[in-house]
């Protein structure tokens, strides 16, 4: 199969630019039109229908560096915008990741009387604070962890919402209106728990929603090459022993079935399916020893 590779050029068909930094975000978005060549994402089709058309529209506008460009370069400054992008029920994927979160996808989790939960966040934009507003109100910025601290506390500030980061990173988000504290579990707002889980970073955290959907961050995400989950152990910044402590500790208390990470791919499955990869997940990382950072190693 012919691989179409634009760096740059205004060209006849959608391209990747030079810019890209092979985050994933495209891939996830669309994986039969994307792929990973040589440490970054390239075309590897036009699209051949309206619906591809879109998936690319779709992975344009949530990736961060706008690498991926259409017929003649240019995004259209005004017309349809997917995000934010419904995948269940009550989450939804906002899009516009930015360069400041390395990338990072972040949420909306609607919550009981109409409100919402940001968990994690895209670049701001007063358009998009706009089109959140109208869904209901925000109460919540809800940090996962330091990389992804950038745009919280004016997200907060705009939406009216509470900021929260875990203590071991408050360096990161020093005005956070709420901080959590310690290694236990504990219930944050109805049907809403988190659970520290230092290792990425030292305050790393994942959030659980009514034991069925799972934010967990930069911690732990769906590989799609390997189909399970997966640790990314190479960009573990703080500690891979810590991970596994963390993991151990916290795996027989932990329930859901939609996993939605920061990076990687997403998944659902069934709550005792994803409860055995878990497990199974938690003995391999016990496994493990630290390593130099080394972003190509990353099995997306």
């Amino acid at each position: 199969m012919e691989t179409v590779t634009r760096r740059g050029h205004a060209d006849a068909g959608w391209y990747v630019d030079g810019r890209c930094t092979d985050c994933d975000v495209a891939r996830q978005l669309a994986p039969d039109l994307v792929v990973q060549a040589q440490g970054r994402s390239e075309i590897v089709r036009q699209p051949r229908d309206e619906e591809e058309e879109r998936q690319l529209l779709t992975a344009a506008l949530a990736c961060p560096t706008r690498s991926i460009r259409p017929p003649g370069g240019r995004l259209p400054q005004a017309g349809p915008d997917p995000f934010p992008l419904a995948l269940d029920d009550d989450v939804l994927l906002c899009g516009h990741n930015s360069q400041r979160t390395a990338g990072a996808n972040s949420y909306l989790l609607r919550r009981p009387g109409g409100t919402w939960m940001m968990v994690d966040t895209p670049r701001f934009a007063e358009r998009l604070a706009v089109r959140y507003e109208a869904l209901g109100p925000v109460t919540d910025v809800l940090l996962t962890h330091r990389d992804h601290a950038a745009h919280g506390r004016r997200w907060a500030d705009r939406l009216g919402a509470r900021l929260w980061i875990h203590e071991g990173d408050l360096d990161a988000a020093p005005d956070a209106d709420q901080v959590l504290r310690g290694t236990e579990p504990s219930w944050i707002a109805q049907g809403v728990r988190v659970f520290p889980l230092p290792g990425h970073t030292r305050g790393s955290v994942l959030y659980v929603a009514d034991e069925r959907l799972c934010f967990s961050g930069d911690s732990f995400y769906w590989a799609r090459t390997l189909q399970d989950v997966e640790v990314a152990q190479t960009v573990t910044w703080y500690s891979i022993e810590e991970l596994a402590a963390s993991l151990a500790r916290t795996v027989d208390a932990l329930r859901f079935e939609w996993l939605l990470p920061g990076h990687g791919g997403r998944k659902r499955l069934p709550a005792a399916e994803m409860a055995r990869r878990m497990r199974r997940l938690t003995e391999r990382v016990a496994t493990l020893r630290p390593l130099p950072v080394d972003f190509a190693a990353l099995r997306w």
